[in-house]
C-alpha cells in the first residue's frame, strides 16, 4: 500500500467530516478512548502528518476540521488503535508503524466505515481510491476482497477484529 499522492484524482467530492451527522464520528472514536477535537476551518490542523485538510493525531486526540475527509479521520484513528501502547504514549503527528500495521490500519478503516451512516464500505473504497491510496490489485476494494488476508490475520491476532471481522473496540497492546 502506498499513500504518496494525497489529493483527489477527479472532481467527485470526497466525503468530509461536515457531511456526517453531528456527533457520529466523535461517538465512534470514543470507543477507543480518542477525543475528537474540531478545529476552526481557518486554522492548521495540529498533528496532521499530511497538512492541508488531513486529520491529525497527538496523544489520544484526533484533530479534524469540517473539510477533513472522513477517510483521513478514520485512517488516523485506526493508526491509534493499531499502534502499541508505548507508541500511543508518545504519539505526536507521525503514527509510524511497519508495513503489516499500515495494512491493518487500512483494513480497519474500511471495517469501521460501516459504523458511519453516510459512509459505508463502498464510499470508503471510492474515497480511498480518489485520494490516492494504491494497492497492487489496482483498487482498495480489490485489495480488501482478494489480497488482504495478511491484514485480517494481523488485526485478528492483535485482538482488534473478531472471527466475524467485526471491531472488538479494543486497542492493540
Amino acid at each position: 500500500m502506498n499513500t504518496t499522492n494525497h489529493h483527489a484524482r477527479n472532481d467527485t467530492p470526497i466525503l468530509r467530516c461536515d457531511d456526517l451527522p453531528v456527533g457520529q464520528l466523535a461517538t465512534l472514536v470514543q470507543h477507543y478512548g480518542l477525543q475528537l477535537i474540531n478545529v476552526d476551518k481557518t486554522d492548521n490542523i495540529p498533528g496532521s502528518y499530511w497538512g492541508e485538510t488531513e486529520a491529525g493525531l497527538i496523544e489520544n486526540r484526533l484533530y479534524v476540521r469540517t473539510d477533513t475527509p472522513v477517510h483521513s479521520a478514520l485512517h488516523e484513528a485506526c493508526h491509534y488503535v493499531c499502534m502499541t501502547h508505548a507508541r500511543r504514549q508518545q504519539l505526536n503527528t507521525d503514527a509510524g508503524g511497519d508495513y503489516d500495521e499500515e495494512n491493518g490500519v487500512c483494513y480497519l478503516q474500511i471495517v469501521l466505515s460501516e459504523q458511519l451512516a453516510s459512509m459505508g464500505r463502498q464510499r470508503m473504497f471510492s474515497d480511498m481510491d480518489r485520494w490516492g491510496y494504491s494497492f497492487r490489485l489496482g483498487s482498495s476494494q480489490a485489495w480488501f476482497e482478494r489480497d488482504a488476508d495478511d491484514a485480517r490475520q494481523w488485526l485478528h491476532e492483535a485482538g482488534l477484529i473478531d472471527s466475524q471481522l467485526m471491531p472488538t473496540w479494543k486497542l492493540r497492546q
